[in-house]
C-alpha cells in the first residue's frame, strides 16, 4: 500500500496521455466549484431528505455475507443521522450506477474503475475511502493463474482464456487491458479469448478451481479471500502486479440535504471500528479506519487508464 497513488504509467504503461483524463459531468448536474463532482442543488425543492437511507456495498459473490460484515456500521450511521439504515445488496456495477441515479440509493461504496461513471452519471460524491492507522492505502492488480496450468509468464496467455470482472472494474479490467497492450503488446480477441465472471470473488475461485487459466483481479479481495479460506495460497499464482490504486470509494447521493450529507460523513469518520464486524473482514486486507478523499485527487490515476484504454462515460 501506499499513501499516495501514483502511475509511474509513464514509464510503466508507456503511453503518451496527460496527467488528468478529460472528465465532464452528465447535463443533469452543475459543478460551478470545478471539483469534478456534482453540486448540492441550491433549490431545497430538488434536495431530499429520505425517512430510510439506502446503502450498497460494491458487488461481491455473496452479498449476505457483507450485509452481515456492515450492519454495525450502519447501526451507527443509523443513530448518527436520526434515519434508519438499509443493505441493498447489488449483483453488478451497473445495477448500482443506475440505483443512484434513478434515486433508489442514497449512500454506497462504489469499486475504483466505477467510481468515474457514478460520478460523472449518477451525481455520487465520494468523500471517504479505507486505510491503515497510519493513513496509506490502496490495492494493486495482479494477474493470476494456477499452479501446473501451463502459463509460467504473461505472454504464454497468448491462444488461451482470460477472465476480467466487468468493464466498469479498474483493476478487473481497465488496467490490465491497458497494460498488457503497452508492456506486452496483447489485445483481448487477437491475442486470448476474453470472458467476464462478474466480481473479483469469481475470477479468483474460477482460477482456484481451475474454471479460468489466468484472471485480472484486486489482490485486496484475494487477500480477504484467502484469510476467510475461500481459497488457499497454493491454489494462486501471481505473473503480474501492478503499481497501487485507490480503493472503494465511499460517498452520497448528489441531492441529499447539506445537513443530512454531512451527518453521513460524520458517521464514517466517528465511527469505532475496534471489535467490530468490519474491522474483522478488511483488516485481512489491511484497512482499519475511513479517511477522507477527494475525487479530483485521489481518483486522477484512474480518470487517466480511462482516457488511455477509450472510456467513454456515456450516461444513457
Amino acid at each position: 500500500m501506499k499513501a499516495l497513488c501514483t502511475l509511474t504509467a509513464a514509464a510503466t504503461l508507456a503511453l503518451a496521455i496527460p496527467a488528468h483524463a478529460e472528465f465532464a459531468l452528465d447535463s443533469r448536474f452543475t459543478d460551478a466549484d470545478g471539483d469534478l463532482i456534482a453540486d448540492i442543488p441550491s433549490d431545497a425543492a430538488q434536495q431530499v431528505d429520505p425517512d430510510t437511507l439506502i446503502f450498497a456495498y460494491t458487488p461481491v459473490e455473496d452479498p449476505a455475507v457483507y450485509a452481515e460484515v456492515w450492519q454495525g456500521f450502519l447501526d451507527h450511521m443509523a443513530e448518527v443521522t436520526g434515519k434508519d439504515v438499509q443493505f441493498f445488496p447489488v449483483q453488478s456495477n451497473a445495477a448500482q450506477i443506475e440505483a443512484m441515479r434513478a434515486g433508489r440509493l442514497h449512500v454506497a461504496g462504489f469499486n475504483t474503475g466505477s467510481n468515474p461513471l457514478a460520478v460523472a452519471c449518477a451525481g455520487f460524491r465520494p468523500f471517504a475511502m479505507m486505510a491503515a492507522e497510519d493513513g496509506s492505502f490502496g490495492y494493486e492488480m495482479e494477474i493470476i493463474t494456477y499452479p501446473d496450468s501451463g502459463i509460467d509468464s504473461i505472454e504464454a496467455i497468448k491462444g488461451k482464456q482470460m477472465a476480467f470482472t466487468s468493464e466498469t472494474s479498474n483493476s478487473g479490467f481497465k488496467a490490465p487491458s491497458a497494460i498488457l497492450s503497452a508492456e506486452f503488446g496483447m489485445s483481448a480477441g487477437a491475442d486470448f479469448e476474453p470472458v467476464f465472471s462478474g466480481a473479483h470473488d469469481n475470477s479468483i475461485l474460477g482460477v482456484a478451481n481451475k474454471d479460468y487459466p489466468a484472471a485480472a483481479i484486486a489482490n485486496s479481495v484475494k487477500a480477504r479471500m484467502i484469510e476467510r479460506e475461500v481459497v488457499t495460497p497454493d491454489q494462486l499464482v501471481t505473473l503480474y502486479t501492478s503499481e497501487t490504486f485507490p480503493t472503494t470509494g465511499y460517498g452520497t447521493a448528489y441531492n441529499l440535504t447539506p445537513e443530512l450529507q454531512e451527518s453521513i460523513q460524520e458517521a464514517f469518520f466517528s465511527f469505532d471500528w475496534e471489535g467490530s464486524a468490519l474491522a474483522e473482514e478488511f483488516s485481512k486486507s489491511g484497512e482499519e479506519t475511513f479517511i477522507p478523499i477527494t475525487f479530483q485527487e485521489d481518483w486522477a490515476v484512474i480518470r487517466t487508464i480511462d482516457e488511455a484504454t477509450g472510456v467513454v462515460y456515456a450516461c444513457e
